[in-house]
């Protein structure tokens, strides 16, 4: 069974059509109105072997910011909604990832618990007209609607697109390894208690 979703969401604010897919190719059209979060979308699309769609539109004549969070709502629960039971999933995963002198660790467990560790320090307020500071407001809408828990440690890293690159490019990377079907435990939720 394809693990696929279709998310839509209209608000005053935003509108968005979000179509995701677990098991593709790394296929990614991503319209966001936002040049940057269209970059690091289509690197976490790449890098996971995701396939995702996202055409967006919202009051960026305000900020980006309640464009930025709705979509990280979307993909949570585009993500969500994909896994469904996450019967037969890998679970955990955790890598380390470098992007020049940037390298950031990646760890997450598919919990149905959700916890955002972001020590990630982030030196200026922007990267071109991007807020910095809503890299973590996306990923902590993300989190919050996919229902994992995601630790990021930022080891080392001076330049504010390579350790954003990095952190998109091992989330995809990450997230990749942890929603892969290990046929030993066909049919089983990994969880001791039975269910995640």
């Amino acid at each position: 069974m394809k693990r696929s979703s279709n998310i839509s969401r209209k608000t005053n604010e935003t509108s968005i059509d979000l179509n995701f897919g677990i098991d593709g190719t790394g296929s990614a059209d991503i319209k966001t109105g936002i040049g940057f979060l269209d970059h690091m979308l289509t690197l976490w699309s790449t890098h996971g072997k995701f396939d995702l769609t996202i055409l967006a539109t919202g009051d960026l004549h305000i900020d980006a910011h309640h464009t930025v969070e709705d979509i990280g709502i979307c993909l949570g629960q585009a993500f969500r909604t994909a896994l469904g039971t996450a019967t037969g999933i890998n679970r955990y995963a955790s890598k380390t990832v470098p992007m020049d002198e940037a390298l950031i660790e990646v760890a997450v467990d598919i919990s149905n618990r959700i916890h955002l560790s972001f020590d990630v320090d982030l030196p200026k307020s922007k990267i071109g007209e991007f807020d910095t500071e809503l890299i973590e407001e996306f990923l902590l809408a993300f989190v919050s609607n996919a229902k994992i828990t995601l630790h990021l440690n930022l080891k080392k890293g001076r330049n504010l697109h390579h350790i954003s690159e990095s952190i998109f490019k091992g989330l995809g990377l990450t997230l990749d390894e942890a929603t892969k079907i290990d046929q030993r435990i066909t049919g089983q939720v990994p969880s001791t208690k039975g269910v995640l």
